[in-house]
């Protein structure tokens, strides 16, 4: 048993001041305002701090120089750095690559799944940020994997097919795929993506707002992003964004760091979606957590950290450095929210939008995956499971 005592407890609709929280086999066993402690349990000084629940990145590539797509250990080492920025679970992001790469990656997820390490955050299921994109607004996505859904099997390459043959044999291993529903057989895959278990998301895309309509009528419950990649938002035109922003069935992904999307246009989404609508997510590259003028790798293809984002060669935008912790602090310093609603956006949004019963709220019953941090915002400890599994050094 662990009691973190003295703490503010951060609940859904209030903080709860100078408060414990008892942690008993792994889940929250009772929130307490005294500070007496059962016998026999391990006291934690949690004063001057925030106790939050731990925080859920649904789109993230990689960490501290180590990438989804690296191959044999990369997704062991990103689950292990992440929950020193709070992380306690995370959708593993790929870029869009060959059936084969692919399905190597998902064989990875799906052990990692089955065996957390100890001290790892929980793998959750893929966001495959995939091949079915538009190639005018792929970014930093690789062109040459880009494919249609209705692609014909052709000697030399492989097609869409062959990539949905992929998701079909590791279902359980894949959450969320990014399509454009403007291409040819979107209309078509999004219902069957749906009716197998899987999120479809909107994003990368040239669609307009009735196309982007149609999509969220064949069942697409999620947005890639929002604003990036994707048409701007006009009066006359909302475009996909517009779709997005008027539909409180879609839950859309927000890239907090300020840069992506200005902080003005940040809280307009929030304003408009309210915090159960919008998720905080990072983008987070292998360049996250890694100084400005490094140089590491996002699917394979090179990349270059500056002092905002990630950047290809060319200088395309190729993602972004920024960790869950700075996304929190930046919620409540430049979007001006509150801290519950921080504490909702990090955790709370994205727990329910992949269905995590028990997890992404402070309440007796659920898992006890927290994170204290400081009056800064600044992670002190991070527990999954009720162990802890991060403490910052003094």
């Amino acid at each position: 048993m662990i009691v973190l005592a003295g703490g503010d407890i951060v609940l859904p609709d209030r903080i709860l001041t100078s408060a414990s929280l008892i942690i008993d086999q792994g889940r929250i066993a009772d929130i307490a305002t005294a500070r007496g402690a059962p016998a026999g349990a391990a006291v934690v000084d949690v004063r001057e701090s925030y106790v939050v629940p731990g925080f859920v990145d649904v789109h993230v590539h990689g960490v501290e120089g180590h990438d989804t797509l690296d191959g044999a250990g990369a997704l062991a080492e990103i689950a292990k750095r992440l929950p020193r920025y709070g992380v306690t679970a995370f959708c593993p992001t790929t870029v869009a690559c060959a059936p084969a790469e692919l399905s190597l990656t998902l064989q990875q997820i799906a052990d990692a799944r089955v065996g957390r390490p100890s001290g790892a955050a929980r793998v959750l299921p893929a966001h495959l940020e995939s091949n079915f994109i538009n190639p005018e607004y792929k970014g930093a996505q690789p062109a040459a994997c880009l494919r249609l859904p209705t692609d014909a099997r052709r000697d030399g390459e492989f097609s869409g097919r062959d990539i949905l043959d992929v998701i079909e044999a590791r279902q359980a291993d894949v959450g969320i795929v990014t399509v454009a529903p403007e291409i040819d057989g979107a209309l078509e895959l999004i219902p069957r993506l749906v009716r197998a278990g899987h999120r479809v998301s909107l994003g990368h895309s040239a669609a307009d707002y009735d196309q982007a309509v149609a999509a969220i009528d064949a069942g697409a419950r999620h947005a890639t992003h929002l604003f990036n990649r994707m048409t701007p938002i006009t009066h006359r035109a909302p475009g996909l964004a517009g779709a997005v922003l008027s539909h409180d069935e879609v839950k859309a992904e927000l890239i907090c760091d300020g840069f992506h999307v200005h902080a003005a246009m940040s809280r307009l989404a929030i304003a408009a979606k309210g915090v159960d609508g919008v998720m905080a997510i990072t983008d987070g590259t292998a360049g996250a957590g890694l100084p400005p003028g490094s140089m590491t790798r996002l699917g394979g293809r090179p990349i270059r950290v500056s002092d905002q984002a990630a950047l290809l060669e060319d200088g395309t935008l190729a993602g972004s450095t920024l960790t869950m912790d700075r996304a929190f602090r930046n919620i409540v310093t430049m979007f001006h929210a509150s801290i519950v609603q921080a504490a909702i956006m990090c955790s709370t949004t994205p727990s329910r939008a992949l269905g995590l019963t028990g997890f992404g709220v402070i309440a007796e019953g659920n898992v006890a995956d927290l994170v204290v941090l400081d009056r800064a915002f600044r992670v002190t400890r991070t527990f999954i499971g009720g162990e802890q599994v991060y403490e910052k050094s003094s």
